[in-house]
């Protein structure tokens, strides 16, 4: 209703001669008497939603200008097809399943007796895209912010249901639904979406949570953010915050009914959404859970998420969105408590494997379940899973539900010698554990190395281990940790970020030691040598030279070569270049301005990115 261009609402598009990507532009493609093509590129981190499209044409008899308004909207969405968006995903089947596919299963029942049942998700359906822009604008959320998925995921998860914002669907666990749809009736997310939309916005009745869950991949999967339908049984529904999952009984052991509010659901299901996470730190982007269905408030809105799976994962419960509430949803502790006669309560017993079993989900490219717990969780029972809910119940209501530690005296730490490992050669750092106590230490330390894409997204494990430590008392050991280059060599992606994470408990202490250490593989430079004198108008050269890290032929070389003042940007294709091979190229060019200049060159081929090399040439006046 206001737009503005320092808001990224109003855009005024300029005309450029060449397309640079990353930006707003236009070009001219073909012009003929009077019909005029033109190629329009959009930033990735546009606003999404409806655009108007004016064109003003002038001529150049300096007459007033023309304005002409488009009767098409445009309609901007996001692309898990661009690497720089931040849904980018980067798996052709993934897109197909979790961005086009438009029927789906969701899982309910109970563990031992999963059901499934087909959901008719129908984003690319007549008029669901129409709906989906309706939600946006009926939630109230600036159209400013809609550039950022975390916030648009955010929103959606509170329009998706009634309370507090007329949102989508109205929830309803009574049992009695003659006055609207019962929730096991519906089957598909269209027809709710149109009626909620044709009705100009009156919640649709009823909706229980894989009905909540169906018509959130829907409104997600036709934005273009990948997402999916992921059902928990013996799900956990935490209502005090204290991130464990609490039984009250009274003296005699009887239950203390008006106290025990936290329930566990038979099952409960709520979506994935992928994205990255700059607001988070490096390695939380990826898979988010977001839930749709009115559990509990979040900052006084009935919404959940978006919450980092790996964040789950590990008892980061202090990273937002909601990660407390989902954490308990899968992995809380079941803490029995009793009434002691003075009206205080003791911990008499705790069940650890209670909540959070058979995450499911449907399988990319099949009807098949896939079982995703060991993304929300460590395997029950293994250290890695103890120190993510000990983690997370000390940012709880109760941190004190778990012994502290006798002592902290042992320290862990990852270093990289000199600049770190080299692309092409095996990775090896070194982890120093220290005891700075008087009496003898063990730990067993878990150690996983994961491919990161720069958004901190992580791809997958390469490496685990498990390191048994045995230290004397005031030892320092420092542990040779090597990763071969076979085991690398084609789990790489842009930008090569690894990250190696570190975990483990003292035996004697209990102390937990972690550690996460992101790394990179250093690649060579480009040997960029000036040849002959630098002088405005007089032809000089440059030698560039590159040397092949990898055991492997790099395949379709190209290099690109550019100096302000100096030449134009170009390319020079160089074809093929053979395992640990070095390759030489001369440039020849006419500097055109005095100073001091920049030769700039980057080498591009799949197989290795982020190699480039400059040289500061100092060109003379004539």
């Amino acid at each position: 209703s206001l737009p503005i261009v320092s808001k990224g609402t109003h855009v005024i598009i300029p005309l450029v001669d060449s397309l640079e990507d990353e930006r707003w532009e236009a070009k001219i493609t073909e012009q003929t008497c009077n019909k005029i093509r033109l190629s329009v590129n959009s930033p990735a981190d546009a606003v999404i939603g409806l655009y108007g499209l004016t064109v003003t044409t002038q001529s150049a008899k300096d007459e007033e200008p023309t304005v002409y308004n488009s009767s098409e909207n445009i309609i901007m969405l996001y692309n898990p097809w661009c690497e720089e968006d931040n849904v980018f995903l980067d798996d052709e089947e993934q897109r197909k399943e979790y961005v086009l596919n438009d029927t789906g299963r969701i899982y309910y029942g109970t563990e031992k007796q999963i059901g499934a049942r087909t959901w008719n998700f129908g984003q690319f359906h007549e008029g669901i895209l129409e709906a989906c822009l309706f939600i946006l604008e009926k939630s109230g959320m600036p159209p400013s912010g809609r550039g950022d998925p975390v916030n648009v995921v955010r929103v959606i998860s509170a329009m998706i249901n009634a309370p507090d914002d007329y949102g989508v669907l109205v929830g309803n666990w009574s049992g009695k639904y003659s006055d609207g749809i019962s929730p096991a009736a519906w089957s598909s997310s269209v027809e709710i979406l149109r009626k909620y939309h044709s009705s100009n916005a009156i919640p649709v009745k009823y909706g229980q949570c894989w009905v909540f869950s169906g018509v959130t991949t829907t409104v997600l999967r036709c934005l273009g953010i990948p997402a999916r339908s992921v059902t928990n049984f013996q799900s956990a529904h935490d209502t005090d915050v204290s991130l464990t999952t609490d039984v009250y009984f009274d003296e005699n052991m009887q239950p203390i009914d008006f106290l025990n509010n936290d329930s566990v659901w038979n099952f409960h299901v709520w979506n994935d959404c992928w994205m990255a996470r700059p607001d988070l730190p490096p390695g939380h982007g990826g898979w988010q859970a977001v839930d749709s269905t009115p559990q509990e408030t979040s900052q006084g809105t009935f919404r959940c998420g978006p919450a980092s799976v790996n964040a789950i994962r590990s008892g980061h419960v202090y990273l937002k969105h909601d990660t407390p509430f989902v954490f308990a949803e899968v992995n809380s502790d079941k803490i029995y408590w009793q009434r002691k006669l003075d009206g205080t309560f003791c911990q008499v017993y705790s069940e650890k494997k209670a909540i959070g079993h058979c995450i499911s989900t449907k399988a990319v490219g099949s009807d098949e379940r896939a079982d995703i717990t060991h993304l929300y969780k460590h395997l029950e029972d293994s250290e890695e899973e103890r120190i993510a809910v000990e983690t997370a119940c000390q940012y709880g209501s109760k941190p004190d539900i778990y012994s502290a530690p006798a002592a902290e005296d042992v320290k862990v730490e990852v270093k990289i010698d000199g600049e770190g490992p080299r692309m092409g050669s095996d990775a090896k750092l070194s982890i120093v554990v220290k005891n700075q106590s008087s009496q003898p230490r063990q730990t067993t330390l878990h150690s996983q190395v994961a491919v990161m894409y720069y958004t901190g997204v992580l791809k997958n494990a390469i490496k685990k281990d498990n390191i048994p430590v045995d230290l004397l008392p005031n030892e320092e050991k420092t542990i040779d940790w090597v990763l071969p280059y076979q085991q690398y060599q084609n789990q790489l992606v842009d930008q090569a970020a690894l990250m190696l994470t570190l975990s483990g408990r003292v035996s004697e202490t209990k102390q937990v030691l972690a550690n996460q250490t992101t790394f990179r593989l250093r690649t060579p430079d480009l040997q960029i040598t000036p040849l002959g004198e630098a002088v405005v108008g007089k032809e000089m050269s440059a030698k560039i030279t590159f040397t092949n890290p990898l055991p492997r032929v790099l395949k379709n070389v190209v290099f690109r070569v550019e100096g302000l003042g100096l030449q134009k940007g170009h390319e020079v294709v160089v074809g093929d270049v053979g395992a640990k091979a070095t390759v030489t190229l001369t440039e020849h060019f006419i500097p055109t301005q005095p100073g001091l200049r920049k030769l700039v060159a980057s080498l591009d081929c799949k197989q290795l990115t982020q190699v480039h090399g400059v040289a500061d040439i100092i060109v003379c006046e004539q």
